[in-house]
């Protein structure tokens, strides 16, 4: 007794420590693109670049309502005016005008910039007219904001550079902030935080809330939010509400479960010690291995790792009564080992897809498996009380026994299921394979529609489209986008695009710049065209003085360059439109309101390759395609290196033909069913058929197994049938789960764990000849 409580203790303190240095060390990640295929190609990885870092799915749609229109107006001053100096947004834009968008220092860059002089001269006409206008505009609402600007810009360049800047298709202007047609005043956030970070994302959500609170009457408005980085934190949320609601319900009825099986609570918390050291041992090992663990890993893992449950329940219920749970786990630990090494095997193609999320997972369950076996062999077995019930002996046993051994075994049964499953997939309707990452969307469709809704009254960009330059340097990227300016125009004025977002729609080269500044007239020049243009107008001579002083300044400044243009609000912007790989520069440039993809196409077949357009969704498509080939490569070596591993540990292909033929028909037979129920496979579906094959191998083992002992074969249909309802009893739950992935783990699992139980009892051989024996 007393070695049984020091044991007991020393294992529960192991653990606790290992649980308190995981703790300590471990580092969670909630980047989903840590689950996305491997990209092999340049267009692949730059569509993993964007779906994270690019600014379409950095971008948060606000709407304000559930106020008057001027009290929302106000609101949307003062929050737009909190956010910006709130370093968690890259930019933010409401269509009020804003003169800190350009860095004061900057301002005689104006010039520089914007496109005046590239069709008028700053001579005295010119002036004269602008003049003109300023007087009459001084009259009007805007007065105030002119009375600021006039004496150093009376030409408005900077509110010129604010309206070229400004999203291409803005929405309407009231109160001086953006309003949709339902009266909701829009803001554009664009957040520092990638897109697929659902926590940063919900830390900038949780800020924009919590900025609009403090303002006056911000409670009593309501507020809307939409975007990219919204939709990971709703898909991220209601994932991990789901799984822990159907997490608990299941840990309940498995408990119960168990309870109702073996009636012992000792026995109960013992067996869990196990699973407990398989589950830290994989969480330490992942941690060793990797600097950051993905919380998605630790979920499935968890889920994934419920297959060493099946180790203490198969020793539980395999203990003869009388005997020694040692000697008892060493008359089973062959044939568990069998088992162990066979899950092992299955879940290595998981390492073999270069998925850094599955690389985890690999490690984390096989890790985990191996710890949860050994433990149930060499510790487990020392703490299990000398006197058990042998389940053996119950009488629904027997008589389910009975019925089971009593059940015809036809050989052609596996023939005739084969071809049951090649009709079944010959019938099926549809595309076969899912490559459609976003119809496995937990998001509500009202969300989508809310979504399609805000992006139209805002103008902004798609998420599918991006528009690529390529050239040796950024200055020759922006080079080429003005010679792309006339060309995208056209586009737009034929409507086969609603806008195209180009780099130099923020920043001209430095040719423009330079030729833009030999058309700057000198002091004298200048001074002498403002004292024909003011005469007869009611403004001092030396109001613009001011203006003649920046535009001396600018006549002497170097080109602006996108590392200087950093310093200004825009600077964020400009740099996720100029990016360099492998040596070459890319400017990317966003479309909106595609209406003729052919005519974007045959844009880009004119430029030479200079310029393409590529289209997110195929390109998604495509890096699907590769990492499931990739997977389906995998799975045929671990399927290839199982048959061996069976056939060596059984020493027999008859015996390993047992094993693997149901495991095999069973993971077809589950394919089928989906497949004529209208179901498209998955990625997902794949990684549950693999879960789903590994609990099927125990079932097949085990009642493969040649005892020559009617009571053994029993208990192992007892140990399976808790197995099989344990199972069942967690997957089934996910299979009504609403969350899209959830559910096809959950359904194809719970059919996988059904047919391989039923195929596995009736391929089986020697049953009837032991029941024959005890009679």
């Amino acid at each position: 007794m007393r070695a049984r409580a020091a044991l007991l203790a020393a294992w529960l303190l192991a653990l606790a420590l290992l649980g308190l240095w995981v703790v300590k060390h471990l580092q969670v990640s909630s980047d989903l693109r840590s689950f996305m295929p491997a990209p092999t190609t340049p267009d692949q990885r730059l569509l993993m670049e964007q779906v994270g870092e690019g600014p379409g799915s950095r971008l948060l749609l606000l709407a304000l309502h559930g106020q008057d229109e001027a009290t929302l107006a106000s609101l949307s001053h003062a929050l737009a005016t909190k956010l910006k100096a709130d370093p968690r947004y890259a930019q933010v834009l409401n269509g009020s005008f804003d003169l800190t968008a350009l860095d004061p220092r900057l301002l005689p860059y104006r010039y520089l910039l914007s496109p005046t002089l590239d069709t008028h001269a700053l001579d005295a006409p010119f002036l004269r007219d602008q003049l003109e206008q300023r007087l009459d505009e001084l009259s009007s609402p805007a007065a105030s904001l002119l009375k600021g600007l006039l004496p150093r810009d009376p030409t408005l360049e900077v509110l010129k550079l604010a309206q070229r800047w400004a999203p291409p298709r803005s929405p309407q202007i009231r109160d001086g902030v953006w309003f949709s047609p339902q009266g909701e005043a829009l803001l554009l956030v664009q957040t520092r935080a990638p897109g697929f970070d659902p926590d940063a994302q919900q830390a900038a959500i949780a800020g924009i809330e919590q900025a609009l609170h403090t303002l006056p009457h911000g409670r009593d408005a309501k507020l809307i939010v939409s975007g990219p980085g919204y939709f990971s934190v709703v898909a991220s949320t209601q994932t991990r509400t789901q799984a822990d609601w159907i997490g608990r319900v299941s840990t309940v009825g498995f408990i119960a479960l168990l309870l109702l099986a073996y009636r012992s609570i000792g026995s109960l918390l013992l067996a869990a010690l196990p699973v407990a050291s398989g589950a830290l041992a994989g969480i330490a090992a992942l941690t060793v291995v990797y600097p950051q663990v993905h919380g998605i890993t630790l979920a499935f893992g968890f889920t994934l790792l419920g297959v060493a449950q099946e180790y203490p329940i198969r020793m539980l219920s395999h203990r003869r009564a009388g005997e020694d749970a040692v000697a008892s786990v060493r008359d089973l630990w062959p044939l568990l080992l069998t088992a162990i090494a066979s899950a092992c095997i299955a879940y290595l193609a998981f390492y073999a897809s270069g998925v850094n999320g599955l690389k985890q997972l690999a490690v984390f369950t096989i890790v985990g498996l191996l710890a949860a076996g050994f433990s149930t062999r060499y510790l487990l077995p020392y703490l299990l009380p000398a006197r058990v019930r042998d389940v053996a002996a119950l009488p629904w046993l027997k008589r389910l026994r009975s019925a089971v051994d009593s059940l015809p075994r036809p050989r052609w049964v596996p023939w005739a299921v084969a071809l049951v499953i090649v009709a079944m997939l010959a019938l099926a309707r549809g595309p076969f394979w899912q490559n459609d990452l976003a119809a496995l969307t937990p998001l509500p469709t009202e969300l989508l529609q809310r979504d399609a809704r805000l992006r139209a009254a805002l103008g902004a960009p798609d998420v599918r489209y991006l528009f690529i330059l390529e050239a040796a340097t950024p200055e020759a990227v922006l080079a080429l986008s003005e010679r792309l300016e006339p060309k995208v125009d056209a586009l737009v004025a034929r409507h086969a695009v609603d806008a195209i977002e180009l780099p130099s729609r923020y920043l001209p080269s430095a040719a423009t710049q330079r030729a833009r500044q030999q058309k700057l007239p000198d002091r004298a020049t200048l001074d002498g065209a403002l004292a024909k243009a003011t005469d007869g107008l009611p403004f001092r001579r030396d109001l613009f003085a001011p203006f003649v002083a920046d535009v001396e300044t600018a006549r002497g400044l170097p080109p602006l360059t996108p590392q200087a243009f950093a310093a200004s609000p825009l600077g964020q912007r400009l740099a996720a439109m100029l990016v360099e790989r492998d040596g070459r520069w890319l400017g990317l440039g966003t479309v909106s309101g595609v209406h003729d993809a052919a005519a974007l196409a045959a844009l880009s077949r004119d430029s030479g390759g200079a310029v393409r357009v590529l289209d997110l969704k195929a390109a998604a498509e495509s890096l699907v395609i590769a990492y499931r080939t990739r997977i389906l490569q995998a799975l045929l070596a671990a399927t290839l290196l199982l048959v061996l591993t069976i056939s060596l540990a059984l020493r027999s292909l008859r015996r390993a033909w047992h094993v693997l033929a149901p495991m095999t028909l069973a993971t077809f037979l589950v394919l089928a069913v989906e497949r004529v129920a209208g179901v498209e496979i998955s990625l997902f579906h794949l990684v549950a058929l693999i879960l789903a094959g590994g609990l099927g191998l125990h079932y097949a083992l085990f009642f493969e197994r040649d005892t020559g002992d009617a009571a053994e074969q029993r208990r192992t249909l007892h140990a399976t049938l808790v197995c099989v309802l344990s199972a069942l009893l967690v997957f089934g739950m996910l299979a009504w789960a609403t969350i899209p992935v959830l559910r096809a783990i959950g359904l194809t699992v719970s059919l996988g764990v059904a047919f391989h139980f039923c195929l596995s009892i009736l391929m089986a051989p020697h049953a009837q000849a032991d029941h024959a024996a005890e009679e």
